[in-house]
């Protein structure tokens, strides 16, 4: 495990500078008649002003409010329709594609969407959903990506068996915490099963004193606080499993539960039963094809994932396996979004193919 921070960093690089030449060559206004696609579906985790402190290593997964309201404002001006999930399905059942659109879509639940996204988005009449895996307002959920975060955080040093050898890790700086934590995150995704992960963040949260609950109960809304927004007709509440796990790791029984049961929680608890899921990860790893005929089987109208890209008149035959276009805490630019919802970034990521269903 070593390199992690200058691979991660050369990613970012690479990534950022894509992105640069693209917006300022114009290639992105020049290519997107060609890759722009029909619509866009927008990925949100947290809107919430910056935080203190050097190590954040989950920063991707969060954007500042200023930031949401130049989006809002940009799409605004740029004239296409920012709309609902189910205004989305009506367009891509009847091809109806007259006119460009934007979904804005929050993963998790987190309390800021209703603190600071709320407010932005109902003061410009913008529709969104918010996807609730339903044991974080049950309290019961492993929010694990963010118990790493506060063992490396507050420890100088950690210890961990690895491939069944004891392992210690120096993380004293701020550059060796990000570089274990990356280092940490991708091993623990790529454990061959969820339990497996799953007992290795709990045996951490134990020996190094982390309270896993403690992160449900701070920053995921409560189902009396998901009862107040889903009231707003602006609000769509769509499932993301019970227990957010990686479903292509699960069998297909248990994949398919995860995906029912947080439907009928949803509906037991809010009185709504959700017609849009969303795969939790919903990297190629996470979720495939056997994930999407199962959300299929289901009778979800659709099903996102978080594979890059934008919708194409073809994803009407594939609306269990839609791309998404991510508001990356990394890279709040508004000459980024405006590349990335070209579809001339993702097209290029993607070898120009406009489907990805399999």
């Amino acid at each position: 495990m070593t390199g992690a921070k200058s691979v991660a960093d050369f990613k970012q690089t690479i990534i950022r500078g894509g992105l640069e030449s693209l917006y300022f060559t114009g290639a992105h206004l020049a290519l997107r008649p060609f890759v722009g696609g029909v619509g866009a579906i927008v990925t949100l985790h947290h809107v919430r002003p910056p935080r203190p402190g050097s190590f954040q290593p989950n920063h991707l997964l969060e954007v500042t409010p200023a930031f949401l309201a130049r989006v809002v404002r940009d799409l605004r001006r740029s004239g296409v329709d920012l709309i609902s999930l189910d205004e989305m399905h009506r367009r891509m059942t009847e091809r109806d594609f007259a006119r460009r659109f934007v979904c804005f879509t929050f993963d998790d639940g987190y309390r800021d969407t209703m603190q600071w996204a709320y407010p932005i988005l109902k003061d410009a009449r913008v529709p969104f959903a918010v996807y609730v895996p339903t044991s974080f307002p049950d309290r019961l959920g492993e929010l694990w990506w963010l118990v790493l975060e506060a063992v490396i955080g507050r420890n100088d040093r950690i210890g961990l068996v690895i491939d069944g050898q004891d392992r210690k890790f120096d993380c004293a700086s701020v550059a060796d915490k990000r570089a274990l934590y990356e280092d940490l995150y991708w091993y623990l995704r790529s454990r061959p099963t969820e339990a497996e992960m799953r007992d290795i963040v709990r045996n951490l949260a134990a020996f190094y004193h982390v309270d896993i609950a403690a992160f449900c109960k701070e920053l995921c809304m409560t189902w009396s606080e998901l009862a107040d927004l889903a009231a707003d007709p602006l609000v769509t509440i769509g499932a993301h499993t019970v227990n957010h796990p990686a479903l292509a790791k699960l069998t297909k029984e248990a994949a398919r539960s995860e995906m029912d049961l947080s439907r009928s929680v949803i509906e037991a608890a809010l009185s709504i039963r959700p017609q849009h899921l969303s795969y939790p990860y919903g990297d190629r790893s996470s979720a495939g094809l056997r994930e999407f005929a199962i959300a299929a089987e289901l009778g979800f109208k659709t099903a996102v994932t978080t594979r890059p890209g934008v919708l194409f008149a073809g994803h009407s035959r594939h609306l269990t396996a839609l791309p998404r276009i991510s508001l990356n805490g990394e890279y709040q630019r508004m000459r980024y979004v405006r590349v990335l919802l070209s579809g001339s970034a993702t097209a290029m990521w993607n070898g120009f193919r406009r489907v990805e269903a399999a």
